[in-house]
């Protein structure tokens, strides 16, 4: 069965029981600090598991995309030594929010495998959870046992500790035990030495699960202890590329129809067989065409390679893909992003932003194979010096984590090339030396978050900073924060908030909170968590419990707002001066400036900037006014010519911003009338990676200040020149003359 198919015939049988059917959420996670990633289906939901929101539907389905390659899930280092763990995979899920529980998932689970599939029940195995004698001191899961004896034989059902079956979000959130489905898909021959019973959860590569019921109906606390939830949830996860592998009849993830295409491709660049006579070989070609995978999709969805954060996480698996080409398959120029072509043509039509923003993948890939290789000959040199000087057969494991730490060389292609050579390298001084930094990064960034003190049992906030900057508010919530770096602090919650949260590239708004008797405590941020606006303060009002007014810092909040309306107008002049391909990539919205991301492929020549700016000024002077409406169908909003910006994540009903021709899907705050931004000005323009151009630039009292400092630093040279004719200076042309004085 096609690969499009099998994901096909999921989400229409759970459509027959009455689930919506969403499209993939981004890759990218924001306004969670718990994670960089989506690593499960259930992430794009969970601030409906958390109560914080509540879904317009009980009953969802969908393929999500999905990256484990940091923290708790991390299966990195195991992708291409095995043949079923990856980066990058697709959960196919069905999700309930308060509406059925186990007896339809596990009947429904069951009919899809059995009658849709056709998959043989002989070989399917299940596991539920058998409780634990620690401190949760948790039952056997007897509801799920009874419902499954009913269908499937004693002997085909196990029972597993809390490892494999109790499923927790985190360290804290919603929780609880889970149902797997394991497959046993070994020939008759080696059916007939050995019961799966004995192989399950074993990493046996043909006795694997293929399914994940879980059963949310618990809340882990901050302190570790466990709540009964108020409503039980489902959260289910079929992984697609091990499901294909079973229904394809093929013994591995890496000989389905989502990798065949890839790995023919790289032994046609590279002039290897896959499957020949070398492991390492084989192990290259499933590191690659694992990591192709997670890095375009990863960038299609706005993460681009960098030295930080989730960026530095793309970068880490570009390189170890090309890491494994140049040391296995002798592949010393570019030719990973030679295999985006294969991957747009097999995934495109279900993720069309493959084929949108194929070229844009292909550079920046291209750009990031020729600098890391760059890096790799560089190290190579360093290595040989490193050699050289050492008259001991073993090399020291601290000038190998500097040639790591300073040069970015691989410490396994170290340890490769210094086998080849009869060496060996002291790998505990290397692992001592990266604790060590582990520990100082650890330490510089550690915090502690306590649990929530609810006060209000009211999860549904109201936003109305889009038409007030004052208003009455109750606290519903509070928790303390404590951070090494800047000690206690606390997150406030209230039922209503005049507070612009960040998000969209927009900084989060400033202000204070009055009490009745006059005592202020200042909101230094204001943040979004899963959908709930969290307001940090220093300290808590002394009377918790009583009435506030929440005041938003209205010159700030102005400035942002000159910016952030400045934004869709520089969006919409690269557009029309540079052309249609032109797409925001990212933007950082302050009071004092914005920054703006967007594709390009070569550098804007000046002539070019006084156009964008001068289409800018044009606007301003133009008095635009704002048509703002908040309450549009997401599609209908498509349809009309809205832009939206891809990797952004927007509900079903959506608020549109328009200023003459900019028309685009936006969240944030602006002015009524484009003539309030003053005037627009350019301060910088460059690239920041490969086909990624970014423009800084300024507007109102800002630039105001840039040319006060500009006349200032004028005159200060006529001086040094003893010039004393009577002169005005003028900045680039504009519709104002940039008249300075």
């Amino acid at each position: 069965m096609d690969s499009n198919l099998v994901r096909k015939n999921f989400v229409e049988f759970f459509k027959t029981k009455s689930h919506q059917i969403n499209s993939s959420a981004s890759l990218v996670v924001k306004n969670d600090p718990t994670l960089m990633f989506v690593n499960s289906g259930m992430v794009p939901f969970k601030q409906y598991f958390l109560e914080n929101s509540i879904s317009k539907h009980s009953r969802i389905t969908n393929s999500q995309k999905c990256l484990r390659v940091s923290g708790k899930h991390n299966d990195l280092e195991e992708v291409g030594y095995d043949t079923y763990h990856h980066t990058f995979f697709e959960m196919l899920g069905n999700w309930s929010f308060g509406d059925y529980f186990k007896q339809e998932t596990i009947n429904w689970a069951w009919e899809l495998l059995t009658e849709v599939y056709k998959i043989d029940k002989e070989d399917i195995y299940i596991t539920v959870f058998e409780g634990s004698d620690d401190a949760d001191n948790l039952p056997i899961d007897a509801e799920a046992l009874d419902i499954w004896k009913k269908i499937v034989p004693k002997s085909h059902i196990l029972y597993g500790n809390k490892k494999d079956n109790f499923w927790e979000m985190g360290e804290q959130g919603p929780c609880g035990p889970c149902s797997e489905i394991h497959i046993d898909i070994r020939s008759k021959e080696e059916k007939a030495k050995i019961s799966a019973v004995d192989l399950v959860n074993k990493d046996h590569p043909q006795v694997l699960e293929i399914w994940n019921l879980v059963f949310m109906q618990y809340n882990r606390k901050a302190s570790g202890a466990l709540e009964d939830l108020p409503k039980k949830h489902i959260d289910t996860g079929l992984g697609l590329e091990r499901l294909c592998m079973v229904l394809q009849g093929v013994n591995s993830n890496y000989d389905t129809d989502l990798f065949t295409p890839i790995i023919d491709e790289i032994e046609a660049l590279t002039g290897f067989n896959y499957k020949g006579k070398s492991t390492d070989t084989d192990v290259a070609m499933r590191v690659i065409s694992d990591h192709i995978r997670a890095v375009s999709f990863s960038i299609a969805d706005g993460k681009l390679p960098s030295n930080t954060g989730s960026g530095y996480v793309i970068r880490r698996i570009l390189r170890r893909a090309v890491r494994y080409g140049f040391s296995f398959l002798g592949m010393k120029t570019p030719f990973i992003y030679r295999l985006v072509n294969v991957l747009s043509g097999k995934l495109g039509v279900i993720y069309p932003e493959l084929i949108t923003q194929k070229q844009f993948i292909e550079n920046v890939i291209k750009e990031e194979e020729i600098a890391f290789l760059r890096t790799l000959d560089q190290g190579l040199i360093i290595l040989d010096q490193i050699v050289k000087s050492s008259s001991d057969k073993l090399i020291s494991g601290k000038k190998a984590f500097e040639l790591y730490d300073t040069y970015g060389f691989p410490i396994d292609l170290t340890s490769l090339i210094l086998n080849e050579k009869n060496l060996s390298l002291d790998i505990v001084g290397f692992n001592k030396e990266l604790q060590q930094q582990k520990n100082r990064s650890k330490a510089a960034s550690e915090s502690s978050i306590e649990d929530w003190v609810v006060l209000i049992d009211d999860p549904i906030q109201e936003f109305v900073g889009y038409d007030m900057l004052s208003t009455k508010v109750k606290i519903t919530k509070y928790r303390r924060v404590n951070s090494v770096k800047e000690g206690d602090s606390f997150q406030l919650v209230f039922n209503l908030t005049p507070f612009y949260a960040e998000s969209g590239g927009q900084v989060g708004d400033k202000g204070y909170l009055e009490s009745t008797n006059g005592d202020v405590i200042y909101i230094l941020d204001t943040k979004k968590e899963n959908n709930i606006v969290i307001h940090s303060v220093k300290e808590l009002p002394k009377k918790i419990n009583e009435l506030f007014t929440a005041v938003v810092d209205k010159k700030q909040r102005f400035r942002t707002e000159c910016n952030h309306t400045a934004t869709h107008l520089l969006h919409q002049a690269l557009r029309e001066t540079l052309g249609k391909h032109v797409e925001q990539k990212g933007s950082a919205v302050h009071s004092k400036y914005l920054r703006f991301d967007f594709s390009h492929y070569e550098k804007i020549s000046d002539n070019q900037l006084i156009e964008i700016e001068n289409y800018v000024n044009s606007r301003i002077d133009g008095q635009l006014p704002l048509v703002e409406n908040r309450h549009v169908p997401m599609q209908d909003a498509i349809n009309s010519g809205a832009i939206a910006l891809f990797g952004e994540k927007y509900e079903d009903v959506v608020r549109t911003i328009k200023f003459g021709y900019s028309f685009e899907l936006c969240g944030g705050t602006h002015v009524k009338n484009t003539s309030e931004i003053w005037q627009f000005k350019i301060k910088s323009e460059g690239a920041i990676a490969s086909g990624i151009r970014r423009i800084e630039a300024i507007t109102n009292d800002a630039v105001k200040d840039y040319h006060k400092e500009t006349n200032k630093q004028f005159i200060q040279i006529k001086n040094l020149l003893n010039n004393t004719k009577n002169c005005l200076l003028y900045t680039s042309p504009s519709p104002r003359d940039g008249l300075l004085s």
